[in-house]
């Protein structure tokens, strides 16, 4: 997951949020301040919650900022917004060929509003040709390589 804050007088950021992105301190810090448990809180952000992104983007913060207080960091309505990284794309798209297979329009509908999630359309357009691309057949067997002759050592016959 990743949140952008894009404050109208000031520096745009980007601040990764997704698997491997937080420490457990972090996390814990996250859920404290917030007092809901960091599944809720990724799930508040995916439906666009202010709240539970300025916890998360704040945290954050607070890697450059150690000082930075959580009511220091008050961004406006519509400054913050989330969007899904490379690796959350790809379990979504790779869900949705799972659960709509055989139903082309469902599955179409789908990518559409993953296009509009996903961190850019061109994310989300990758990981789409790639889990829709056909896939190789199982590959060949390599042979069995052919047994060496065996040579005849000085001791026989």
């Amino acid at each position: 997951m990743i949140i952008f804050y894009e404050p109208a007088d000031g520096v745009h950021q980007r601040f990764e949020a997704g698997k491997g992105r937080l420490r457990a301190s972090e996390i814990q810090i996250i859920e404290r301040t917030a007092g809901e448990p960091w599944g809720a809180i990724k799930e508040a952000i995916s439906a666009g919650n202010l709240n539970a992104m300025r916890v998360v983007v704040w945290a954050i913060k607070k890697r450059s900022q150690p000082a930075l207080k959580f009511a220091e960091f008050d961004p406006y309505e519509g400054e913050l917004y989330s969007r899904l990284d490379e690796l959350e794309t790809r379990g979504f798209a790779e869900a949705f060929v799972a659960k709509f297979a055989g139903e082309p329009e469902k599955l179409a509908e789908a990518f559409e509003e993953l296009r509009e999630s996903a961190e850019t359309v061109e994310v989300a357009d990758m990981v789409i040709a790639e889990v829709t691309a056909p896939k190789d057949p199982a590959p060949k067997p390599e042979p069995e390589p052919e047994p060496m002759p065996e040579e005849a050592s000085p001791t026989d016959g």
